[in-house]
């Protein structure tokens, strides 16, 4: 008897030593020894620039007031992940290195739909859908003012020369049919030069999504920014940037070559120059439209 007490004294030592007593409560996180799963940027699953595209750790993507033109770029369709990014005549793109997604919306069959072109028709289809019509207007590059209202009314463009002007071509009509064929006579006749004398700049620490880099010039490159998200504790901001190039293309968000950490994410810090695949940028291009 006197051993078999001995051995459960033993037996009893041993198991509160290795284990926890029965009045006693594991410490909160006293288990969870294993760091944090971290998302990874990429989300194959989604299918808009929102879902697909997480933020690095740390970074709160900014608010968006509903139906607001942030919030339309933010929610862009995407195409499943790894697809190509096609030209108008439906040839492939090849990747090299340059996008991470492709924007999921048609840009016609003719060679028009290229960088500058890509940012009015983004900014345009918001308008359009939320019936802001009046809003809708850009300038040749010869300075020459085309309004879809008027365009609505049924008028159309003559161009001769250097020398344009309005004429009434039919009956009133507001279908999105009507609305692309106004965009390919945008397309047309104004570009990065005309785009560039429209819009207001910005310094980069006023960054927000909307905000377009531009050069004018011929050629001229433009991209705009499609999402931001900022560090609550620093006020660290980042962002992501959209694009359509030459010949006319789909619109592709940009990889960030330069901080694959965060890519496609890029730093409003950058400093004087700003680095895209395809085209180099400086910090006074940063632009805004009214």
């Amino acid at each position: 008897m006197k051993a078999c007490s001995t051995l459960l004294i033993i037996f009893s030592f041993m198991f509160q030593a290795c284990g926890q007593t029965s009045n006693e409560s594991p410490s909160k996180g006293e288990f969870s020894t294993s760091p944090k799963k971290v998302k990874p940027i990429i989300n194959i699953k989604g299918n808009t620039i929102e879902t697909r595209i997480n933020t690095p750790p740390g970074f709160e993507r900014t608010s968006a007031e509903t139906h607001s033109f942030g919030e339309y770029l933010r929610q862009l369709p995407l195409k499943p992940d790894g697809t190509m990014v096609r030209y108008y005549n439906g040839i492939p793109k090849p990747n090299f290195n340059i996008y991470t997604a492709v924007v999921d919306l048609k840009i016609g069959e003719r060679d028009l739909h290229q960088c500058a072109d890509a940012v009015m028709r983004l900014r345009a289809e918001h308008l359009w859908s939320q019936k802001e019509f009046e809003k809708i207007h850009f300038n040749f590059t010869n300075g020459f003012r085309v309004d879809y209202s008027e365009w609505i009314k049924g008028k159309r463009i003559a161009v001769k020369g250097n020398d344009v002007s309005w004429y009434q071509a039919g009956s009133p009509s507001n279908t999105y049919k009507d609305f692309w064929k106004y965009m390919e006579i945008i397309f047309s006749y104004a570009g990065t030069l005309s785009l560039a004398k429209e819009l207001t700049p910005i310094k980069t620490d006023q960054l927000q999504v909307g905000d377009v880099f531009i050069q004018g010039g011929s050629p001229g490159h433009a991209v705009i920014v499609v999402d931001v998200a900022t560090k609550p504790e620093t006020r660290e901001k980042i962002f992501l940037l959209a694009q359509s190039y030459m010949p006319a293309q789909e619109i592709q968000i940009l990889k960030n070559r330069n901080d694959k950490g965060i890519s496609p994410w890029y730093s409003s810090g950058f400093g004087e120059v700003l680095e895209t695949p395809e085209w180099t940028f400086t910090n006074m291009d940063l632009k805004r439209f009214e």
